[in-house]
């Protein structure tokens, strides 16, 4: 699979009701860009991969919006909306905030979400210039899984972009 078909694939598992095959997200990833923590700085609106995961569902519960990256050492790992419909960053669900690092993920080094409160790691790789692929990794989990699979597209005029290949 190269990139375009990744991407091509990427948006069909996305706009996808039902479950998703993690090894299709795997090859997508496989072959995806890297992305350097300081591209990433911006408000993001996510969404899930139903991979049958025990954490499925449970962030929409929670009434999760997104991620925002404020600095490298400013992370909002769970923007979440109120009963009002207010966006906050929901610090108790996730045992505190988080930073930007670059981590060694599968043989790669990529920018990861490092959380303050829990051992885990949240892994991105670039599928186009506003969409991002993450893999929630942490401890206790096996090398080869089972991981949680979302993304992250940027909400327009809220960070620095990427640069590179202009996908």
């Amino acid at each position: 699979m190269d990139v375009h078909e990744a991407r091509s694939l990427f948006r069909e598992l996305a706009g996808r009701d039902g479950r998703v095959d993690p090894g299709e997200l795997d090859a997508i990833w496989d072959v995806l860009p890297t992305v350097r923590p300081e591209e990433i700085l911006g408000v993001w609106k996510g969404g899930e991969f139903d991979t049958g995961h025990p954490l499925n569902g449970m962030l929409e519960k929670a009434g999760w919006y997104g991620k925002t990256f404020h600095s490298l050492h400013d992370a909002k790992p769970l923007m979440c909306r109120n009963e009002a419909g207010e966006l906050y960053s929901n610090s108790e669900l996730g045992q505190g905030e988080a930073s930007l690092w670059t981590v060694e993920f599968r043989g790669e080094s990529t920018a990861t979400m490092v959380y303050d409160g829990r051992p885990v790691f949240d892994h991105f790789k670039w599928v186009d210039d506003r969409t991002l692929l993450g893999i929630m990794n942490g401890k206790g989990v096996p090398a080869e899984g089972p991981y949680y699979y979302f993304y992250l597209e940027r909400v327009p005029g809220s960070g620095a972009g990427r640069t590179g290949d202009g996908a």
